[in-house]
């Protein structure tokens, strides 16, 4: 029977809870990236920052991110989901209330370095115990909810910091930093009370305990023997961080790092330069290009919801692979056309926003499915350590990339990142649809067969 009880048991309100207080980390990272943007103005005038302490400021979450992932994912293997499913929440809430009480630089890029920590520990942890919970026909439409929260979080923070602005103006930045306390506050309320992951339990030897949590849980009874068919044997060694980089493992690892750095890097920079992007292509600035780039946003989330189906009904692999080719043509129409109206700008750009919807939903999905319990925490965290890394170096190049080579050429350099990222589902992306956490995580028979089968 192994897990089966959870792998096909009916979406109920307790699946609907666990996916709400698991999108909790999306909404936060989204928020707290967003709004120490608009703050920035404040910060930089009120503690007369040169260009590059307020360069450390805006990246120091990034790089606390580098690290969190790094570090919290094994030590989410090793002790348990739930342990950290609350400290990391704590530790961010305490990061953000003393923002509002600094009085040095040092002092917020310390506690902008924490709260990336927090942020980056959040998503192994939370991830992991969702995919462990949820039933294998609704692991991609869960993710969805996951991937399109972020956008929310950053729209919230934008809309936070105009309120506070046109209430204190510019030196209300302390406010919106510690603004993040109360979201982050919410979460952690509406975590209490989430149960450990069977599947954990399971690899942990606590069986009797994994029985206990699925039957309050999911009302199923199910014994401790009947969990231990088919899953992970107890006496395996626990995971270890090295494992990513042995046999199957390294290939999945390089797969997850290269195709989720390969979709992010344009992300970030439309995220963060698109104003300054579609003023390269004419649209100008201000007003006009704030809200191209607010539309551009809007398509990024809409373009999860296609993509969900897809996920479902044609399988992950093919997804992927035709997304980052589609993903690729309007970025080579825009280096091709060098002075495209501002229209054309526009349009490729919304559809490369639409066409990213299935590699979006799969930078979660794809790292909990591809390893197994023992290393899977581990496999999100090195995946958010390595691709928040990426994407800083990318998004940093983007405006001197605008300034010496030209829209063209940046255009060019996006599109190459991408087709990257298409070769590498080309040569390894797996099909998972359908398969229990046991199977995918195995990397035995089936899945290749399948994978093997389903190319596009």
């Amino acid at each position: 029977m192994g897990f089966s009880a959870v792998d096909d048991a009916p979406i109920t309100g307790f699946h609907r809870k666990l996916a709400a207080a698991c999108s909790g980390g999306p909404l936060l990272d989204g928020y707290l990236l967003g709004i120490v943007g608009i703050a920035l103005t404040g910060i930089t005038a009120q503690m007369r920052l040169d260009t590059t302490t307020e360069a450390v400021v805006g990246v120091a979450a990034l790089v606390g991110m580098f690290f969190g992932g790094l570090i919290f994912g094994p030590v989410t293997d090793r002790i348990g989901r739930k342990p950290m499913y609350t400290l990391d929440l704590l530790a961010l809430i305490i990061a953000s209330v003393l923002s509002v009480f600094v009085s040095a630089p040092w002092q917020l890029i310390v506690l902008r370095f924490v709260i990336g920590v927090a942020i980056a520990a959040d998503y192994p942890i939370a991830t992991a115990l969702l995919s462990e919970w949820l039933p294998r026909k609704t692991r991609a439409s869960m993710f969805t909810s996951v991937i399109i929260i972020w956008y929310v979080g950053t729209a919230l923070a934008y809309f936070v910091g105009y309120l506070i602005t046109a209430e204190l103006g510019p030196e209300g930045w302390r406010w919106m930093l510690g603004s993040s306390a109360v979201l982050a506050a919410a979460v952690f309320l509406l975590r209490i009370g989430t149960p450990e992951s069977p599947r954990w339990l399971v690899s942990a030897g606590r069986t009797d305990e994994a029985s206990r949590v699925i039957e309050r849980a999911l009302h199923v009874r199910v014994t401790a023997e009947e969990l231990t068919e088919g899953s992970q044997r107890t006496d395996e060694p626990r995971g270890s961080i090295t494992e990513l980089f042995r046999g199957i493992y390294l290939r999945r690892t390089a797969f997850v790092v290269i195709f989720f750095t390969c979709a992010i890097i344009p992300l970030f920079a439309l995220l963060t330069f698109g104003p300054r992007l579609l003023g390269a292509f004419g649209l100008g600035s201000g007003n006009a290009a704030n809200l191209g780039t607010a539309v551009i946003n809007l398509i990024f989330a809409i373009g999860c919801l296609p993509a969900m189906r897809l996920l479902e009904t044609v399988g992950r692999r093919r997804t992927i692979t035709w997304s980052f080719a589609l993903m690729v043509l309007p970025l080579l129409a825009l280096g091709i056309w060098a002075h495209a109206p501002a229209a054309f700008a526009v349009v490729c750009f919304c559809l490369y926003a639409l066409f990213s919807g299935g590699p979006g939903i799969l930078e979660w999905g794809y790292p909990n499915e591809l390893f197994p319990t023992r290393i899977r925490a581990a496999a999100v965290g090195m995946a958010i350590a390595l691709t928040r890394f990426g994407a800083a170096v990318g998004t940093f190049l983007v405006p001197v990339s605008l300034a010496t080579l030209g829209g063209s050429t940046t255009m060019y350099i996006g599109a190459g990142i991408t087709f990257v990222g298409f070769l590498a589902c080309l040569a390894w992306a797996e099909e998972t649809r359908n398969l229990s956490l046991e199977d995918t995580g195995a990397g035995g028979r089936e899945i290749r067969r399948t994978a093997a089968t389903a190319r596009p």
